[in-house]
């Protein structure tokens, strides 16, 4: 079961398609979330979750404070359950905006005029470490100046590649989850 760990949509039971998608842990969420909370890097922010899949992420920063969140995903039973999850957190949450992206994540940030200021990057583990750098470089131009960016992928995962105006700070491991953050590089 994925629930919403705290704030407005707290509890909240998310849907999760029957295939093809591996929402982060409530374990995991609850750690990362308490660590970006204490910076202060979820209220009034603009949160991007890509390959959202139930869009867990996005919506625990929209019960937890975040005023506008876009989840993308290009599979079809992962984008009904985001719409499905994201108007059950909106019952809950007024006045934050959710939308979802039927497309995928390249696509959807090659469009975009919209810019963010906390971005999940949570793709399938067999998704190439090529896609992941191309879309961290194309992600890149349009984070706000005090962004963070948290990449979650397999222990066994190396590193991303980190483009120039991302800087690396953090990096966490969760079980077999390692979550890897990085923030917009000064001037």
């Amino acid at each position: 079961m994925t629930r919403i760990i705290a704030g407005g949509a707290g509890s909240l039971t998310l849907r999760v398609p029957k295939s093809g998608t591996r929402p982060t842990s409530d374990r995991v969420r609850e750690a990362l979330f308490s660590s970006l909370q204490s910076r202060g890097l979820v209220d009034d922010t603009s949160v991007a979750d890509l390959y959202a899949g139930t869009g867990a992420l996005g919506l625990e920063a929209a019960s937890r404070g975040a005023v506008e969140v876009v989840l993308v995903d290009r599979a079809p039973a992962a984008a009904t359950a985001c719409r499905e999850n994201a108007r059950a957190v909106q019952q809950r949450v007024k006045g934050v905006r959710i939308d979802v992206f039927a497309q995928p994540v390249l696509g959807f940030l090659r469009g975009t005029v919209r810019t963010f200021d906390l971005v999940f990057i949570d793709p399938p583990y067999d998704v190439a470490e090529t896609e992941i750098t191309e879309v961290l470089e194309t992600l890149t131009p349009k984070l706000t100046p005090d962004a963070v960016v948290v990449v979650e992928r397999s222990k066994r995962s190396p590193e991303p590649t980190w483009p120039a105006g991302l800087e690396p700070f953090s990096k966490r491991s969760y079980g077999e989850t390692v979550a890897w953050e990085a923030v917009v590089a000064a001037g």
